[in-house]
């Protein structure tokens, strides 16, 4: 069943699975310091990045315990622009996404639908009850695409974040006409 969740289309663009020819896009978008300032990845060596792709081609989608990263694909040219990292709890009850986008790619509701089709997918495909989002107060951006989604904010929290304290912004979208227990 995992092979037929993806690809999946949702007009300006295309969810999939990363694979080693997207090397250069995606070391391209991720080695940019701003795109990556509130992001819990760091820039890799291109050996570390092709291990990564590899890695997340091969595993299974929504795998509890773990994260794994889809695709954002342009939809006339395939080529990756970006990539949603989604984590399945351990209890299989709670999910949380992540996101990033190349700047060449913003602005045209292209990461808000992608964020959509991934919370769509999730709650078709898992026994999910929320989807969280969390997020660096500062990155208005991210906070402006989960609202756009349907998140609605649940809290604050003081973390640190790659040694710098910071104040986290935790967002939540609960399946429709469910409630399931806290996963925070």
């Amino acid at each position: 069943m995992q092979d037929r969740l993806l690809p999946r289309e949702f007009g300006i663009g295309r969810l999939r699975r990363v694979h080693r020819t997207d090397l250069a896009a995606f070391q391209a978008y991720r080695a940019l310091a701003e795109l990556g300032r509130f992001q819990g990845w760091l820039p890799m060596s291109f050996a570390e990045a092709l291990q990564f792709l590899d890695d997340m081609h091969r595993l299974p989608l929504f795998t509890r315990g773990e994260w794994v990263q889809i695709g954002i694909a342009d939809a006339e040219s395939d080529l990756l622009i970006g990539d949603i990292g989604v984590y399945l709890s351990e209890d299989g009850t709670c999910s949380e996404v992540g996101f990033t986008l190349a700047p060449a790619a913003q602005g045209r509701g292209i990461a808000t639908a992608a964020v959509r089709e991934t919370v769509q997918l999730l709650f078709a495909a898992t026994g999910v009850s929320r989807v969280l989002g969390i997020t660096d107060q500062r990155n208005l951006p991210s906070i402006r695409l989960l609202e756009r989604v349907g998140f609605t904010f649940k809290e604050r929290r003081s973390a640190v974040f790659r040694g710098e304290p910071c104040i986290e912004w935790v967002y939540e979208l609960l399946r429709a006409s469910q409630r399931g227990p806290d996963c925070t």
